[in-house]
């Protein structure tokens, strides 16, 4: 193990005990000063970004990629204004969540508490440099931020702007530290960091996170790949149906909550390819790979390989599949989904029921798009991902989802016999 590691676990380890101690003031305080930092200091944060896209772009990285990687004035707004929605949150850390009375008289509770210390590895986006810290601290934990090299002079800034306020405000900066050498090796010794990481958590491609989750000896919150599904029903209102695939597939190719399969019942298939056709293919040049059946409605789509079927293109790319009535549809999406998001467009009420109970997904949406799976959209001002396991969390990870338990019991002299 790298001294370099080391002393970074240590840091984390010892930043740990003051930083959990932290009251809800004091937090919210450096939240707020961390969100006006960032707004004085969009040129900066613009000026250091634009040197990730240039070399991005250089490297031949996708139109989706080096969108993800791009920092706007607004985009540097919104992470402001998600860290002010954070520190408005309840705190969660103290919370008493239950309280129960035995016939001994022990008065037994759970109680929330912080992680500890959570090592965030990440791709492409730097608003997770922000957005993993403004959730970390307000749940009392400290992170350890370890973006892809793409991103590094971005996140580079993002992290000593906010350091410089936890110094300015007394609190050990080491709340947040951010791994400047970009060196794969890193990673790997990162993975092993038992005696100092309580979780690690990957946020990125397919590759990323299986190689987390196969290497590591600290224990992982597996966020997943967005292979994100929206089933067409053979009852639907044709306009609102376009209108949701439009946004769910074109607003951002590249966030794991676009929609990258489309599911069609057979009853409306000739009615509704040929305007998705349309919609995707000649208005947004969205490439279209579809079965046999979707092809000899629309001839110009191109086939689609089994592959295709499990695929996060992450691009201007989605595949189509016909079926033949509801229940085919959800088996459909449970075997080829990676449990991100998925939905359905429909007008009856019985199908609707039925795709939401049967489908095995971390958010399942009715007659809406699948881009509302994000944290800031669900109330929590911002996530540090979206968890596609069952344990410990699942969907987007708040602030809730950042803490833990310990139980605290009561008495009044009871000895066991």
């Amino acid at each position: 193990m790298s001294s370099y590691i080391t002393e970074i676990g240590e840091r984390a380890k010892a930043a740990s005990v003051s930083v959990k101690n932290l009251s809800t003031d004091v937090k919210n305080r450096i939240l707020r000063e961390c969100s006006d930092a960032l707004k004085e200091n969009i040129d900066m944060i613009i000026d250091a970004n634009r040197k990730d896209v240039e070399a991005a772009k250089k490297r031949g990285l996708s139109e989706a990629m080096i969108d993800r990687l791009t920092m706007t004035e607004k985009r540097i707004m919104d992470m402001a204004a998600g860290l002010i929605t954070v520190m408005g949150l309840a705190d969660p850390v103290g919370e008493v969540i239950s309280m129960t009375l035995r016939p001994n008289g022990l008065q037994i509770g759970k109680k929330r508490v912080p992680l500890g210390v959570i090592a965030m590895i990440y791709e492409s986006r730097p608003n997770v440099t922000v957005d993993a810290f403004g959730l970390c601290f307000k749940a009392g934990n400290v992170c350890i931020l370890r973006g892809g090299s793409d991103a590094v002079n971005t996140n580079s800034i993002l992290a000593q702007l906010m350091r410089d306020i936890l110094n300015e405000n007394n609190v050990n900066p080491d709340a947040l530290i951010f791994v400047e050498k970009t060196d794969r090796e890193y990673v790997d010794e990162l993975l092993k960091l038992n005696d100092y990481i309580d979780v690690i958590i990957p946020r990125g491609g397919a590759g990323l996170i299986n190689n987390v989750i196969k290497n590591s000896t600290v224990p992982v919150i597996q966020t997943g790949v967005g292979n994100c599904h929206i089933y067409v029903d053979k009852l639907i209102d044709d306009e609102m149906t376009l209108s949701i695939i439009e946004n769910a597939k074109t607003q951002r190719y590249g966030t794991c909550n676009t929609c990258e399969s489309l599911v069609v019942h057979s009853e409306v298939a000739e009615r509704i390819i040929p305007k998705i056709y349309e919609l995707l293919t000649v208005k947004h040049g969205v490439e279209i790979r579809g079965d046999e059946r979707s092809r000899a409605i629309v001839p110009e789509i191109k086939p689609a390989t089994e592959e295709d079927y499990y695929t996060e293109y992450l691009d201007k790319i989605i595949s189509l599949k016909v079926v033949d009535h509801t229940p085919e549809a959800i088996d459909f999406i449970n075997e080829h989904s990676s449990g991100h998001s998925e939905a359905i467009v429909t007008k009856n009420y019985n199908h609707a029921m039925r795709f939401l109970n049967e489908i095995d997904s971390a958010a399942v949406y009715v007659n809406a798009s699948t881009r509302f799976t994000d944290g800031a959209e669900f109330g929590y001002g911002a996530e540090i991902g979206i968890s596609t396991q069952k344990l410990h969390a699942r969907g987007p990870l708040g602030l809730n989802e950042l803490t833990t338990i310990k139980y605290i019991i009561f008495g009044t002299g009871q000895i066991r016999e």
